[in-house]
């Protein structure tokens, strides 16, 4: 068995564990019958906000490729990007759909190119629910002197990372030619106005799917308690170690919702619709392919 398959099975076997777990500390019946209330309608609010989540991050990808000298049709751009997040969802690591992204595009841009474009733009995700997730603990917290902390956390991290990427770079090494990628794609030309209002309207999707979902099994989030604890929930996903986060999410959820006065039972509740609704807005990613064709790459100037 290989090394990846084995990873595979891992990853997998994770996810089930932490959901039996959970299940038992909690009582699976418990968390049953906070399912069986879930409101539809909410269920659709929470699986449109995800699907706008979509389009808008499909949206920074294609404007992150085209600062890189890599021009992607928008059509391509959302299709690719769908079926991406469709094998984040089903495979296990969370990651795979993206490998296959920029796999598929290696031959319109080059692998190298193609893999730039991925990786960036995910970062860039990234960075937007670390920052957020520092500035809803410190709202949270306020005005204790960890709120003060946790301010200038976000506030030290954005300064330094925005002057950092603004010193001119020497030397043709891989930290220097990285650096300079993500000066290009992140704050040239003035495209930082595109990237910072993309990666706020994507959080904002993905935090109103998560309020969406509470609201679907009758958990009601005030703007402080969701700022505080839907960040940090979603921030669980991003190890590596599970299939799309389940089992990480649902036990983040159980520990921290409390904090906000939120039954551990509902929380979980909570989750798991949040991750139905995922689903619901990735299948897409099964027939948009199949319906939308053709390549749509090319490196400028190419």
């Amino acid at each position: 068995m290989s090394r990846r398959s084995v990873g595979l099975l891992l990853r997998s076997a994770v996810t089930v564990a932490a959901l039996v777990l959970i299940g038992r500390a909690l009582g699976s019946e418990a968390i049953w019958d906070a399912l069986r209330v879930t409101q539809p309608v909410w269920l659709a609010v929470a699986t449109v906000a995800l699907v706008g989540q979509i389009a808008l991050s499909a949206l920074r990808w294609r404007c992150t490729a085209g600062a890189l000298g890599v021009t992607l049709r928008p059509g391509l751009a959302l299709r690719e990007y769908w079926l991406a997040v469709l094998g984040n969802t089903v495979l296990p690591g969370g990651v795979l759909g993206d490998v296959g992204r920029a796999f598929r595009l290696r031959e319109q841009a080059g692998l190298g190119a193609a893999a730039e474009t991925v990786v960036i733009e995910r970062l860039a995700g990234q960075l937007a629910l670390g920052l957020v997730t520092l500035l809803g603990m410190s709202a949270w917290l306020w005005p204790q002197p960890a709120a003060l902390a946790l301010t200038a956390g976000a506030i030290g991290v954005t300064g330094a990372l925005w002057v950092g990427l603004r010193l001119p770079r020497a030397g043709q090494g891989i930290v220097a030619r990285m650096l300079g990628r993500l000066r290009s794609a992140w704050i040239e030309a003035g495209i930082w106005r595109i990237q910072l209002g993309l990666s706020a309207a994507i959080l904002g999707c993905n935090l109103l799917g998560f309020w969406a979902a509470a609201q679907a099994v009758g958990v009601a989030l005030d703007l402080w308690a969701a700022l505080f604890v839907l960040p940090l929930t979603l921030t669980a996903m991003l190890l590596p170690v599970s299939v799309n986060g389940w089992g990480l999410r649902e036990g983040a959820a159980a520990l921290l919702w409390p904090l906000a006065g939120i039954d551990p039972v509902m929380a979980v509740a909570a989750s798991v619709i949040f991750g139905l609704a995922a689903l619901l807005a990735a299948l897409p990613g099964a027939i948009i392919p199949l319906a939308w064709g053709g390549a749509g790459a090319k490196r400028a100037g190419g």
